[in-house]
């Protein structure tokens, strides 16, 4: 699925309208640009988190945690949608790759097949078709990597999304 529907990911409270203005809020939009990167280990954007909900007076926390949660979301869905489109371009240069090594093949196969052939030139072609094939092949290893970023980024989305949700109830519960 190229997208992810927040209540995959969001099993709290529905949202106040208000929480779709996250990005005209700097500070919202800085953090959630922080711990959004893959990069930060996700206990410290777990911490991050927790710190500037602590910071938050109650009022302020009921508006601003469901921007933060919002933010997440529209950011983490959009990058992985992006990712999911990149796989479907690499996939599709893989099969024109694997079409085009076997048509190569074919022609390499024709000309090994002649008596007269130069062997120079079957030389040169082999080689060309030897090279263009490793660089598929470490294409299609990448892939295996590369397919699993979607998944990574949906966990870190939900872990994230887990911490506000456990702040929420404190700040927003408690806080006077």
């Amino acid at each position: 699925m190229p997208e992810l529907s927040f209540p995959q990911i969001w099993t709290g409270p529905e949202l106040p309208e208000s929480a779709k203005d996250w990005s005209k809020d700097k500070q919202i939009e800085a953090l959630v640009t922080e711990v959004s990167a893959r990069r930060m280990p996700i206990e410290e954007a777990g911490k991050r988190i927790r710190d500037f909900a602590a910071g938050l007076p109650r009022e302020e926390a009921k508006t601003r945690l469901p921007m933060l949660v919002e933010g997440l979301f529209e950011r983490m869905n959009a990058e992985r949608s992006q990712v999911i489109t990149g796989i479907g371009r690499y996939a599709r240069k893989q099969l024109e790759l694997a079409s085009s090594l076997r048509d190569e093949q074919h022609q390499l196969d024709l000309l090994r097949g002649k008596p007269e052939a130069d062997q120079n030139q079957l030389a040169a072609k082999t080689d060309q078709l030897t090279w263009e094939t490793r660089i598929f092949e470490e294409r299609a290893q990448s892939l295996t990597y590369v397919c699993e970023v979607p998944t990574i980024i949906e966990q870190r989305l939900y872990a994230l999304v887990k911490t506000v949700a456990e702040v929420m109830k404190t700040a927003v519960g408690s806080r006077q």
